[in-house]
Formats: structure tokens, sequence, C-alpha cells
């Protein structure tokens, strides 16, 4: 049993790692996804370049931008710390992702509502905050709880740029150990961060459920 303690203050840091790495990829994806799934939809040049972004992070594997960030992305003269290289990849990639789940939600909203609001002598930017963006984050909450979720469980690549987070951490326990219990914790560990996680959108969920 001591030895199984000795190991549990590198799990909790190595868990610390994995929540702080989705919390800041999250607050970070979340506020840029919005302006990009707005030029998405754009007919502009703009749209076309946004697509052909958000085409190009969800048609390539996140574990290999990750790789090409940190170890590709050097032989032409741009480092980047680990930290940072993970960073710049998660939030890329969720930005994609996360823009396109609010495109199809701005684009499900009823335009005759745009129209009435018009009607009533509301601006684009009134229209926009307080008819359209409410229906479009209740239409889209699934899905941003699942890309949430996703993104706990993303975090574990960050292993390949040599950071320990929770599962890289257990892994080693088990080589340690020779024993399966660590791999246990850890997927008791994924598990509580998940269901918290399910809950707040949950929640969230309720709190929009009037529209």
């Amino acid at each position: 049993m001591k030895i199984f303690m000795d190991w549990m203050p590198s799990m909790l840091q190595a868990l610390l790692t994995t929540v702080s790495y989705a919390l800041i990829v999250w607050a970070l994806s979340f506020p840029l996804a919005l302006p990009v799934a707005l030029m998405r939809i754009s007919k502009t040049p703009i749209g076309m370049l946004t697509k052909a972004y958000i085409n190009l992070m969800r048609g390539t594997p996140l574990l290999l931008q990750l790789m090409f960030i940190y170890f590709g992305l050097p032989y032409i003269g741009i480092a980047f710390k680990r930290e940072h290289a993970a960073l710049i990849a998660f939030v890329l990639n969720y930005t994609a992702y996360l823009a396109e789940i609010l495109r199809g939600g701005i684009q499900s909203v009823d335009k005759g509502q745009i129209e009435a609001a018009k009607i009533l002598g509301l601006t684009k930017l009134q229209t926009f905050l307080k008819i359209t963006m409410p229906q479009v984050i209740k239409n889209v909450l699934p899905s941003l709880a699942n890309e949430a979720a996703t993104l706990i469980k993303d975090t574990s690549l960050v292993y390949i740029l040599g950071i320990s987070e929770l599962l890289k951490t257990g892994r080693n326990a088990v080589n340690t150990l020779s024993s399966l219990v660590p791999f246990v914790i850890v997927a008791v560990l994924y598990l509580i961060l998940i269901s918290a996680t399910n809950l707040l959108f949950d929640k969230i969920e309720k709190k929009y459920s009037y529209y």
C-alpha cells in the first residue's frame, strides 16, 4: 500500500496538469470559435480561407498537429516550448471544431425571427446577442458537452511532447509497480472529470430550457 501511496502525489500533479490544459484550451478556443464561425458563414474570400483552415484541422489527426508544431516548425526557424506548442495545437484544433458547431447553430435559427427583430427596430448586434445567440447556445449545448469531454481525454496526447499528464503518469506507475491498479485509478479520475463536466453542461442546458 505504501508504494501506491508514494505515487499518489505524482498522480494528483498529473491530474492538475490535465485539468489545467483542458480549462485553458476551452477558455481560449470557445471565444475564438464564434468569430471563426461567422467568417465561415461569409461568402467572401475570408469565408473560403476559414473553410480551408477548418478542413485542415478536422482532416488531420491532433497528434500529427502536435508533432508538426513542436518537432516540425523548428526546421523553418520557429520553435516553441513544449507547453506552448501543446496549447497552440489544441487551441487551433478545438477552435475549428467548436466553430463548426456554432456555425450549425447559427444557421439553424429561423430567419423569420431576424426579420421580425429588424421590424421591431433592433440593431444587428442586439438581434444577434438577444435573439440569435441564446438559441444557438441552447441548440449546440449537447455538442459542446461532447467536445468538452473529448478535450479532457485528448489531453493525454501531450505525452508525445514529453509532458507528464494523467495517463502518462499512470502508465509509468504501471511499469514501475507491475500492477494494473494505476490504470484503474486513472480511469476513475477521468470518469470523475467527465461526469463533473456533463453535470455542469446539464445545469447550463436547464438554464436555457425556456427558449
